[in-house]
């Protein structure tokens, strides 16, 4: 079989290896990829999507694909049919769902692929649904370049994370494309929506096709095959060992979305979901598109329109295949069946009690979703599922992961925010939570994953936010330029009714968030409070000291990246009298430079400051004025 794939191809090079009688027995201008790596497939199962198989089918020719296996089963909206004329026209190869007693649409999908020539016969191979499509920010876009930095690194496989796509608030019913209407997804780090996708290269003698990934078969654990695997993550890092062996989902170790990631719009619109909820499903699961189902997969905290870059290709592609007039009859009857069909649920009340408990669902909060797996999991069931091998090969990774973490490392400041832009002007159903005296969103958008743990449980930034206001001077002003968030300055104004507080925050994702948290937190803006909105241009130092000039302040905390030492070196011996009392280096600023700090430490200590060594330097930079009387002495 290894050898039969990798003949060169033959003078019918554009005939796939294990094609049946029927595939390209119509002629048809349109011809399938020849890929330099082979022949790369697609392998997928299909129930009355037949509204959404041209799409499908053009988008995943544009992305590259030479091949793709599309089993059906109980088909009633032509959906079969539309790929057996694709069939014969050479684009597409069609198998029956012929499903045995007692097995379930998708594993007997997948138990008929394991034998199917064409995929046996293939390079490179991919299961996924009809309901998931590839992007690929690698390159050009496409599985040719994709495949190609895949095999520079000698790796045989590439696993690709999910990325859940919700109704973005589309309630009726679009032909327009699937990739084009829905631009609003999940946020990368949110763990829920971490399921994978594995495209690699199949042999059936090594490996045993999976929805999720591949199983390795037991013959080969104990050989030195296993060592000869390596894959990827969708960021072009290899995988840990253990996934060779056996996961369905990326973790935090291997989640990747830099060079590709799999969009799976489970929901789409109100209608879309309505249809496919009165039809059944691929996998016969009972009641599976409930209303939690819908809060699971109904996300649109962030935009990602890279599918966009495939509209052209896969727009010509659309009317290519529409040229066809038998295609065309069969893609313009299934559209008529489903909008019939949906005229005809709009009539119950089934239909209006959807809708009404879809907005309810669609109102739940990230942060509170929960993803519970088909079947609770049991270690004990999977450690002794685990061969000698995978036990050995688990127990060594985690004793090295153990010695590295032994190794003495630099302590480093938290990295609270998620690298910008960040898109966040969708006022979103969001949790807040109390930390001090501020309540923040858990919005994963905005904040790192460590950051969201210590908002959920009340510790954000505690250090600082517990000792500031002990320190700050009695009736201080206080400007904080590069706020972020506004918890520090949201924290002194509602800790210390004394104080006149200034935020300043440009990044216009960032601004949005801090007034949002003034809300949240009962902050308004008064002659106490209030935030600038004037920027730091190309001489940041020029209006920094401008904005401290008009402000005065005593308390004077630096968080903007862009105030880099050598901008400090020439901001602080210029600050206008009186300068202030208490200068504290913090946040992005404290990331970005804080292993070059050392000569602005240095020329504030000439400039009559003193440290205050009670604070970690990953934690803050803080100085007092060697002559300030008032420092810690906060009213009570």
């Amino acid at each position: 079989m290894a050898q039969a794939k990798r003949k060169s191809l033959t003078a019918e090079q554009d005939r796939p290896r294990g094609a049946a009688p029927l595939w390209g027995t119509v002629d048809f201008p349109l011809k399938r990829h020849i890929s330099p790596h082979g022949q790369v497939t697609a392998v997928s199962m299909m129930k009355d999507e037949g509204p959404f198989v041209i799409e499908w089918v053009a988008h995943h020719l544009a992305v590259g694909f030479t091949d793709l296996v599309v089993y059906t089963n109980d088909c009633s909206d032509g959906t079969d049919d539309m790929l057996i004329r694709l069939e014969e026209l050479g684009l597409c190869h069609h198998r029956r769902n012929v499903i045995p007693e007692g097995i379930r649409p998708q594993p007997s999908a997948l138990n008929y692929a394991q034998e199917e020539p064409v995929a046996g016969l293939s390079d490179w191979v991919m299961v996924f649904d009809a309901d998931e499509f590839l992007s690929i920010r690698y390159g050009d876009g496409t599985l040719d370049d994709l495949l190609t930095a895949t095999k520079a690194q000698g790796a045989n496989g590439i696993v690709v994370t999910w990325r859940i796509f919700g109704s973005g608030g589309v309630v009726e019913w679009s032909r327009a494309p699937v990739t084009e209407q829905y631009l609003l997804a999940a946020p990368q780090s949110w763990n829920k929506g971490w399921g994978v996708k594995t495209l690699f290269q199949f042999d059936p003698d090594h490996w045993k096709l999976g929805i999720h990934r591949p199983k390795m078969k037991s013959k080969w654990i104990k050989t030195d095959y296993p060592d000869q695997i390596k894959w990827l993550n969708g960021s072009g890092r290899e995988m840990e060992d253990y996934f060779k062996f056996r996961g369905w989902r990326s973790i935090t170790r291997t989640v990747g979305y830099d060079w590709v990631q799999l969009n799976h719009y489970a929901v789409k619109s109100v209608d879309s979901y309505a249809i496919r909820k009165m039809r059944g499903n691929v996998n016969n699961k009972k009641d599976k598109y409930n209303s939690d189902y819908w809060s699971l997969q109904d996300r649109n905290e962030v935009r990602d329109d890279t599918m966009l870059r495939y509209k052209p290709r896969r727009d010509a592609l659309i009317a290519q295949l529409l040229q066809d007039p038998v295609l065309q009859r069969l893609h313009h009857a299934a559209v008529a069946r489903a909008e019939a069909r949906l005229a005809e649920l709009r009539q119950t009340e089934a239909y209006h009690q959807l809708v009404a408990d879809l907005a309810k669902a669609s109102a739940v909060p990230l942060s509170q979703i929960v993803a519970k797996p088909p079947v609770a999991r049991d270690k004990d069931k999977i450690a002794a599922l685990m061969s000698d091998v995978e036990k050995l090969r688990g127990e060594k990774a985690k004793a090295e992961r153990k010695e590295k973490l032994k190794e003495p490392k630099e302590p480093l400041p938290e990295v609270h925010y998620l690298a910008g832009p960040l898109e966040v002007t969708a006022d979103l159903p969001m949790d807040y939570v109390a930390n001090h005296a501020v309540k923040l969103p858990l919005d994963f958008r905005v904040f790192t994953a460590q950051a969201l743990d210590q908002i959920a449980k009340g510790k954000f930034d505690r250090v600082l936010a517990r000792k500031l206001p002990q320190i700050a001077p009695k009736a201080a002003r206080v400007l904080e330029i590069g706020a972020g968030a506004g918890f520090q300055g949201v924290n002194l104004a509602n800790t210390r009714a004394d104080l006149r507080v200034t935020l300043q925050e440009e990044d216009a994702g960032l601004a949005l968030i801090l007034r949002r948290v003034c809300a949240a937190s009962g902050r308004s803006l008064s002659d106490r409070f209030a935030l600038s909105e004037q920027p730091l241009g190309a001489d940041a130092a020029s209006d920094a000291a401008a904005l401290i000039t008009a402000q005065k302040p005593d308390l004077l905390i630096l968080s903007d990246p862009r105030l880099a030492p050598e901008v400090l070196t020439r901001l602080l011996p210029a600050l206008p009298l009186p300068v202030p009392k208490l200068i504290v280096l913090h946040g992005r600023l404290l990331v970005a430079w804080h292993r070059e700090l050392g000569g602005v430490g240095a020329l504030l200590s000439g400039l009559g400051y003193r440290p205050d060594d009670s604070f970690a330097p990953v934690q803050a930079r803080v100085w007092h004025l060697s002559d300030d009387g008032d420092s810690g002495d906060a009213p009570e």
